[in-house]
């Protein structure tokens, strides 16, 4: 047997939207189970997300930390941020993360790893870049509003965030799994054989 997700849908006999909001909505589908037998799902309906592992020459990881109202805390993280538009190409909006959220660019970008961030109750779908050759980006600081207004940058040694993880101490999903496929890449066939930035994802298609 192949270790591999593949895709699959099972039959859907009705679907509502009892809610829909500014960026996301929940569905309800009913489903069809293996025995002929039929449950209702509910599950938040969303674009999809990016997300920028960035490191520096120093192997550094750039890190902010910002609010998040639905655990009540202030959460270290890694750039990130929603695919605004149908079919937009995910890389273009790493970079527009990157820049908007650190004011930085990058010489090298590379796949570090796709995911679902919690596939039992939302269709989001992440992609997590791998970014290098770091620099200041040019212009003026991008204006930042809400939750992002108050929010604070660091460069953290990649080591440290790893053992920060381990111990219990980050919880944010991008940086956790990027933090960690870092560590596996360098221990794997390196950083260099990572997939290309333009690389597919099914999970959500864009053009070129």
């Amino acid at each position: 047997m192949a270790i591999k997700d593949t895709p699959e849908e099972w039959t859907v006999t009705a679907t509502t939207t009892p809610f829909t909001g500014n960026k996301t909505s929940v569905r309800t589908d009913t489903v069809v189970m293996p025995d002929g037998s039929t449950v209702t799902r509910d599950y938040q309906v969303h674009p999809g997300s990016v997300a920028v592992l960035a490191l520096d020459d120093e192997g550094r990881v750039l890190v902010l930390r910002q609010y998040r109202h639905p655990v009540r805390q202030r959460l270290w993280e890694i750039p990130a941020g929603l695919l605004d538009v149908p079919g937009e190409n995910p890389l273009h909006a790493a970079q527009r993360e990157l820049y908007e959220e650190a004011h930085v660019k990058a010489d090298d970008w590379r796949v570090l790893t796709d995911v679902y961030t919690t596939p039992g109750g939302c269709d989001e779908a992440v992609r997590i870049f791998l970014a290098r050759g770091l620099s200041e980006a040019e212009g003026e600081r991008f204006e930042v509003s809400e939750e992002e207004a108050d929010m604070e940058l660091a460069r953290v040694p990649h080591d440290e965030l790893v053992r920060l993880v381990l111990a219990g101490d980050l919880h944010n999903n991008c940086l956790v799994v990027g933090a960690l496929a870092l560590t596996a890449a360098q221990g794997g066939e390196g950083l260099d054989a990572l997939r290309p930035a333009g690389a597919p994802w099914p999970a959500r298609p864009f053009e070129a």
